[in-house]
């Protein structure tokens, strides 16, 4: 059911505490029905927030009519395929949009809030910015509890990984890949 009483905005460095503490609770409990709670604790290491997508313009907040943060996510310019500012990998390089695929980055949905268009809301306004820029598809590294989503939003899986953390626990992911109808 889609919920129309949401607006959006740009978010701010000044955001940081409210967008952390809306990632850490997704990760804790819409990765539970997927995950073991071994795999859930060590996604932290794999997911969070990159600043860059911040201090780029490219990350957007959705908030509910009573001012609470119903969800986040963003979209990217950059190589960075996934993760946060912690993350090992982080590749800044300007991607050619004629060439490359725009990343969707970071969303993250407040578990109060699921399954009432924020996910949706959230896409739209990253493919809708990314396309503005040029780009003709976009990719993104899919949690499995994000999969159904993505699927709906027309996105196709590439290549399921299992990435290995610190610790030795292997975290499954799945890159997907949408390109623009022409």
């Amino acid at each position: 059911m889609t919920d129309t009483s949401f607006t959006s905005r740009v978010a701010t460095l000044d955001d940081l505490d409210l967008i952390k503490a809306v990632m850490d609770n997704a990760i804790k409990q819409l990765q539970a029905d997927f995950l073991s709670p071994e795999q859930v604790e060590a996604s932290a290491e794999l997911m969070g927030l990159d600043t860059q997508l911040i201090e780029d313009g490219t990350y957007f907040l959705i908030l509910a009519e009573n001012g609470d943060l119903a969800g986040c996510g963003g979209w990217s310019r950059r190589a960075t395929l996934y993760g946060g500012n912690h993350t090992k990998g982080r590749d800044a390089r300007l991607l050619n949009p004629e060439t490359d695929p725009a990343r969707v980055r970071a969303m993250y949905t407040n578990p109060a809030y699921t399954r009432r268009g924020v996910g949706r809301k959230i896409m739209d306004l990253c493919e809708g910015a990314a396309a503005s820029e040029g780009f003709q598809s976009y990719e993104l590294m899919a949690t499995l509890a994000g999969v159904p989503l993505y699927r709906v939003c027309g996105y196709a899986p590439v290549e399921e990984v299992a990435v290995e953390t610190s610790n030795g626990v292997k975290v499954p992911l799945v890159r997907m890949q949408k390109h623009k109808a022409p």
